[in-house]
């Protein structure tokens, strides 16, 4: 179908961050002008071997890219923010955001040289900004980072509010709560359509306050006998903040390892967003160990179990200034996120096997969410009271259960649309329907390599996980096709050395002799004998081991 849409109706493309958590990308676009609301990464899961990050798919963009006016960009964490430094080599626009947000985008445009040439401009909440027909309006929400915002966009034929990620908090740390005047004020105005926050909507109740971790902190410090460790998101600069002043409450110096975290606390501290009252207090790494244990409080990356991240590398005894004692307390002040539960799992079973004392969120409150709570969400549907509604950021029994809370306080079944990833939604001031669909794979990050064609490297990378590998070598006479040496096969992955797997490997070599000294194989190509040998040893160790390793065959014509 045409990707062209009439004046008459606004087009909604979300290209990540709904019907799965993480990459957050959604396209606002009237006739021939559009915005994209945040570019963010999701993290790879247990399947996706050797994948970094996984990108939205910028298809889309590239059909409309006449259109694209700007970035607007709700916060500063990864999964909103992740995607620019992939996406501004393609679509040099402006980006606008708050200043904390722009200033960890910055230092993310940073190390691929791209910085210099960003056009960032900050705004401010309770600022209107127009970019083409639209008129954005940004307002403060409450969420695990300060100056997060939501943004109401005016267009021609009504507003569309974007809600963020967000929770109401009225105890938060940075001491900015939710806007609700702007809220109410927008919801008198009149709203045509809310796209809320879905990743709590299976969450009865109501999101419980930062302040919960502030007093979970005040015990563990007040308890802990040596060092405490806290590992938490990088990003999280709410949770730093919390740590930094329980640590300075108990007379503790602070440490701050892992180079994301060192990053983002260098700029935060900057820009006025962390305060860590005392300079003298802080510890560079390289000298935790002129320092009593119980003078120490390290905060650090790792709560998602990152293989290169500091407390895993802590928890591996290969960290370069930090080896845990019996005494110390790791905090880990994270919840994990969907696929990271195993590695998070790991992580805290070789922290505990060191002596350590390991505190999660199933034993004390170490973690809130930052996002909004059944009750929340009810509290901006009635507020804001929309014509239509659609759910966003959340995996698809979120967006449902989004639905359902809506229905529930008035909004009519019919102007609710639970759309996915891809969706190509019109909004019209009468009507909102899905007209079509837009490729939305995955694009993988895995090293210097970005790409889709990564699925069959990860198909292969899980046939090796699976299966293992088999090499069979074989030196054939050119003019006879026949075998001048033994085959040789080696493996890895798919035996272990003992008599059994001996005699199964001597039974292979026999098949692979058998396929190639019987038949005319003289005018034959290596390819064909390739294929013949693959076939036939495959069937031979599927009938013995009931598993099917990669094979591959090397002839070789002398």
């Amino acid at each position: 179908m045409s990707r062209e849409s009439s004046a008459e109706v606004v087009r909604v493309v979300s290209i990540g961050g709904i019907g799965e958590i993480g990459k957050n990308c959604t396209v606002i676009e009237y006739g021939d002008d559009a915005i994209v609301l945040d570019c963010g990464i999701t993290f790879p899961d247990a399947s996706m071997f050797g994948v970094d990050l996984v990108l939205p798919n910028f298809n889309y963009l590239r059909e409309i890219r006449h259109k694209l006016r700007a970035f607007v960009i709700t916060h500063g964490h990864e999964d909103h923010i992740g995607a620019l430094p992939y996406a501004l080599p393609e679509f040099d626009l402006p980006i606008y955001g708050s200043k904390l947000t722009l200033g960890l985008v910055g230092v993310k445009l940073e190390e691929p040289g791209l910085r210099d040439q960003a056009d960032l401009r900050v705004v401010k909440a309770r600022e209107t900004v127009a970019i083409g027909p639209f008129r954005c309006q940004f307002f403060d929400v409450c969420h695990s980072i300060p100056d997060a915002m939501g943004v109401a966009i005016h267009t021609p034929i009504g507003t569309i509010v974007h809600t963020g990620d967000f929770k109401i908090d009225h105890t938060p740390v940075d001491g900015v709560p939710l806007d609700i005047q702007t809220l109410g004020r927008l919801g008198d105005e009149g709203v045509l359509l809310l796209m809320s926050d879905s990743t709590y909507a299976d969450q009865p109740g109501h999101t419980p306050s930062e302040a919960v971790i502030a007093e979970t902190f005040d015990r563990v410090f007040n308890d802990a006998p040596g060092r405490i460790i806290v590992a938490t998101f990088s990003s999280l600069i709410s949770r730093v903040q919390q740590v930094v002043d329980a640590a300075y409450a108990y007379g503790r110096r602070v440490c701050f390892v892992g180079r994301s975290m060192e990053r983002n606390v260098r700029v935060a501290r900057d820009l006025g967003y962390l305060n860590v009252p005392d300079d003298a207090m802080e510890v560079d790494p390289r000298d935790l160990r002129n320092y009593p244990a119980d003078d120490l409080a390290v905060i650090c990356t790792g709560s998602q179990g990152e293989p290169r991240s500091a407390l895993v590398r802590m928890a591996n005894r290969d960290h370069r200034f930090i080896d845990l004692l019996p005494d110390d307390t790791v905090v880990v002040s994270a919840s994990a996120i969907p696929g990271n539960e195993e590695a998070v799992n790991q992580t805290i079973d070789r922290l505990a096997r060191q002596g350590a004392s390991v505190l999660y969120e199933r034993l004390l409150p170490v973690h809130v969410s930052g996002h909004a709570g059944q009750e929340d969400l009810k509290f901006m549907l009635t507020t804001l009271r929309p014509k239509f509604f659609m759910p966003v950021h959340g995996e698809y029994r979120h967006l449902e259960e989004h639905r359902r809370i809506a229905e529930r306080v008035g909004v009519d079944a019919e102007h609710v649309l639970v759309a996915e990833s891809g969706s190509i939604v019109e909004l019209s001031a009468d009507d909102i329907s899905v007209v079509g669909e837009t490729d939305v794979s995955n694009v993988y990050v895995d090293g210097l390599t970005v790409g889709e064609e990564s699925d069959a490297t990860l198909r292969d990378r899980r046939h090796l996980a699976e299966g293992g590998l088999v090499i069979t070598v074989v030196n054939v006479d050119r003019h006879t096709g026949q075998c001048l040496t033994e085959p040789d096969i080696i493996t890895r992955g798919f035996v272990y050395a003992s008599d059994a797997e001996d005699e199964l490997l001597a039974r292979a070599r026999d098949t692979v002799r058998s396929v190639v000294d019987t038949g005319d194989h003289a005018d034959a190509s290596p390819e064909h004998l390739q294929r013949k040998i693959r076939n036939a040893l495959g069937r031979r160790l599927f009938r013995e081991t009931r598993r099917r390793p990669v094979i591959l065959p090397i002839v070789t014509e002398v």
